[in-house]
């Protein structure tokens, strides 16, 4: 807790350290989402709690906020009455200010989110028949310039915090219905002989089983350039006592930070995707600049020597099919070759280029892509054509970009009133 800065706010006696991981409210309140428990315990005490009264609370704290996702201090019962005003002067659990949430026709769904400071970002929910995927980003904006990607011709504004990375799948659990009903709920619905609770939407939750299932960084931002950020946020999402989620449901992707490989497989140990797109230096280097930094031989090197990476805990390759640039029969037989070079337990992951404004390049015919995907099947590697989802709302893979660079002021400032307008 050394590198903080200290807020006060009107009135209060004792004043909070801010993290530095955390973004400074105006109100100088400390936001808690995003901390782990240890965090959390130090402010308290700081705020002036004995040690032993700071374990207990942030425990009982910790257990709210992520496990069943309330967000004000007064909902937790089991904290005394006189706690809770002292709790909710000093600190807040915030979340994401949606601006723009958005349904495309297949079921995706997207939502263009706000930071405490004013920056915008996007996230993607895909729900499947077997899964339900949430797409998070780690940074606001990009540094990579991939040119096939609408994110990649964004500035980078900053990195996302631990708490505004959490942040997305809190909100996400939020918007779906996905937190654990209270004892009394569950007990009335079990009287009725309920199985079920519809939400709003007239969609179902199982105890049994959630719609999120799966998360994947593959959001706006290189999540290996957020490194620290991106490690802590996910620790708390995969607590078994926070939000619980198997690091075998979770997949990291990486453009080729190999420097970063190695920890991600050590520190964090989830699921890798790599964002390999093309076979050779020219082709790779015009269209995913990193490569000129860290060339092919070294990525696949780092993605040989990922620690987990198994028959069981595949290494995907993304790679998005551009016409007459990455998507020939010498092509494909290249992927196999090296993969097989390498020695790697992988599968491809081949992605129909989804269009933009500006964008440079066409996307492969389904002819084509469907032959690249026979020859690379046929020499025993998994390589499934994705489909397309959510490009009607620019939700695609490849097509983020924050609503706000599309959207005139005027537009965003009227979103802005009619959201106040609605809630009174």
């Amino acid at each position: 807790m050394a590198d903080t800065a200290l807020m006060s706010i009107p009135g209060m006696i004792d004043p909070v350290p801010t993290p530095r991981e955390v973004t400074p409210r105006a109100d100088g309140r400390v936001d808690l989402l995003g901390l782990p428990r240890k965090a959390i315990t130090a402010l308290f005490e700081t705020a002036g709690l004995d040690a032993k009264a700071a374990k207990l609370r942030a425990k009982q704290v910790y257990h709210w906020l992520y496990h069943r996702g309330v967000t004000d201090f007064e909902a937790m019962t089991d904290i005394s009455k006189t706690m809770r005003p002292w709790l909710a002067a000093r600190f807040v659990v915030g979340r994401p200010e949606v601006v723009l949430a958005q349904h495309s026709n297949d079921g995706t769904r997207k939502w263009l989110l706000r930071t405490d400071d004013g920056h915008e970002f996007e996230m993607v929910f895909i729900p499947d028949e077997s899964r339900g995927t949430l797409c998070v980003s780690s940074q606001v904006g990009c540094t990579l310039n991939c040119r096939f990607c609408h994110t990649g011709t964004m500035r980078l504004v900053r990195n996302l915090t631990p708490g505004e990375i959490v942040g997305q799948v809190m909100l996400a659990r939020d918007e779906l219905g996905e937190w654990p009903r209270s004892a009394d709920d569950t007990r009335i619905a079990t009287m009725a002989g309920l199985d079920e609770v519809e939400d709003e939407d007239g969609g179902g939750y199982s105890p049994d089983g959630r719609l999120l299932t799966n998360i994947v960084m593959m959001g706006m931002g290189e999540p290996l350039y957020n490194f620290d950020h991106v490690r802590d946020a996910l620790k708390i999402v995969m607590d078994g006592e926070g939000l619980a989620l198997s690091k075998r449901r979770i997949t990291l992707s990486t453009s080729g930070v190999v420097p970063m490989m190695a920890r991600a497989g050590e520190e964090i140990g989830v699921n890798l995707a790599v964002s390999l797109h093309a076979v050779n230096k020219e082709v790779r280097d015009e269209i995913v600049p990193i490569n000129r930094k860290y060339g092919l031989e070294e990525l696949l090197q780092a993605c040989a020597d990922y620690p987990g990476a198994s028959n069981a805990r595949r290494i995907t390759f993304e790679y998005v099919m551009l016409k007459d640039k990455n998507d020939s029969d010498a092509d494909a037989r290249e992927l196999v070759r090296l993969i097989k070079q390498y020695k790697l337990p992988a599968k491809v992951n081949l992605i129909p280029f989804n269009p933009w404004p500006g964008a440079i390049y066409e996307c492969s015919s389904p002819d084509r892509i469907r032959r690249f995907s026979e020859i690379v099947f046929e020499a025993g590697i998994s390589a499934p054509v994705r489909t397309p989802r959510g490009r009607d709302i620019d939700a695609a893979c490849g097509q983020l970009k924050t609503a706000a660079q599309k959207m005139s002021r005027a537009e965003l400032d009227r979103l802005a009133e009619e959201k106040q307008a609605a809630l009174g």
